[in-house]
């Protein structure tokens, strides 16, 4: 069978990441590359080894070979790509957020649902084999009834006034930033593994550096003052639909936290706790009897989840391998010539990329009203 043709949009961190995980596949191949400018795409494509590049991503669209194209770009380009990706008539794979307001997610959620192509929102997070397992104990009953979900995101690379980075422009990140940015994955991964959907959010968020220090130019040591409009960490109260509360905190300002992803669930008949940074542990607790740390090992999953693990005990897998289950299932899917609108996906689409930011529109207008909000996803 010929090999699925892609193409990627951007080559930031992110789009060689995709193109690193697509290649794991085997039955994929990327076969071109987009960027801002046609040399950095010739720049970028050489170090990749993709044959094809362009300065303007329209000129990939036109190629009828590719049938996915990936939108790696920065926020508030992801619903104009990936409207004329799907215009194309092409599968889409995008970035989180999907859009920077939950009007334009249902847009492109309600075209591609016209078009019947395969979409996807790179929310890898619940892909993690650990939080595959979980999703399974939690279906299954293991933790009982779920009555409380709480936990964070922390990391620290915009700790410093001198820390800088397209993401803190509304212009080009939108209005709110740690939340869009990491509070979506946080929100993504405890929907995907309870099945409960936030209804309600009540919010704080914080700007603690509102001013930072830009530097003038890449090679300079010279600063200039930057006006800061978007949030360094925030704080939500949340309400599901089933009547379960729960509570998390987004940062970019905590010192020692890299990528903490983590979240506590606690049910009736026992907890459940993940991280992030040490992705192979799920600590499972009892009030009877002593806690399990439960290693990922494919032997003491569920049978549902040990799909999602690819090595044997002990060589642990971590984000890169989360990525790559994600391109798994998307490709799988496609490869297997599956309906969108009537097969079932093993991965976040359109649909969880609206939910989100949904989700995000409420938190911004709870911190702005300074009331509970519902979310409105329609």
């Amino acid at each position: 069978m010929d090999k699925i043709k892609a193409g990627v949009i951007g080559t930031g961190f992110i789009g060689p990441a995709h193109v690193e995980a697509v290649r794991r596949l085997g039955f994929v191949e990327v076969v071109a590359l987009a960027a801002s400018s046609l040399e950095k795409a010739k720049m970028k494509a050489e170090q990749l080894d993709i044959p094809h590049a362009y300065g303007d991503y329209r000129e990939m669209l036109l190629d009828p070979t590719i049938q996915v194209v990936h939108n790696c770009t920065p926020n508030y380009l992801h619903h104009e790509i990936s409207m004329e990706i799907i215009k194309a008539g092409k599968h889409v794979l995008s970035e989180k957020p999907l859009a920077v307001s939950c009007a334009e997610s249902f847009e492109l959620l309600n075209l591609a649902r016209e078009k019947r192509i395969v979409h996807g929102v790179n929310f890898n997070y619940r892909q993690f084999p650990s939080v595959q397992n979980l999703q399974h104990m939690v279906e299954n009953g293991s933790i009982g009834s779920v009555h409380l979900i709480h936990g964070s995101y922390l990391q620290d690379w915009l700790l410093n006034d001198t820390d800088y980075d397209w993401r803190l422009d509304p212009k080009l990140g939108g209005k709110t930033r740690a939340v869009a940015d990491i509070g979506s994955h946080w929100c993504d991964t405890v929907q995907f593994v309870t099945g409960k959907r936030i209804t309600s959010v009540f919010a704080d968020m914080t700007t603690v550096l509102p001013i930072r220090k830009k530097r003038i130019s890449a090679d300079s040591e010279d600063y200039e003052e930057y006006k800061v409009e978007t949030e360094d960490h925030a704080s939500v109260l949340l309400r599901f639909h089933d009547g379960t509360k729960g509570v998390f905190t987004v940062s970019q300002i905590s010192a020692g936290r890299k990528n903490r992803l983590s979240f506590e669930m606690n049910g009736s008949l026992g907890s459940a706790f993940w991280n992030q940074e040490e992705p192979e542990k799920l600590w499972v607790g009892h009030r009877e009897k002593s806690n399990d740390l439960l290693l990922a090992d494919s032997t003491l999953f569920t049978p549902e989840a040990r799909s999602s693990i690819h090595h044997p005990g002990g060589h642990n897998e971590g984000w890169p391998d989360a990525l790559k289950n994600m391109m798994l299932n998307f490709y799988s899917y496609i490869k297997e010539g599956k309906d969108p609108l009537k097969d079932k996906p093993n991965f976040a689409t359109f649909e969880d990329g609206h939910a989100s930011m949904c989700v995000i529109d409420a938190i911004l207008e709870s911190h702005e009203q300074e009331k509970w909000v519902e979310v409105k996803t329609s």
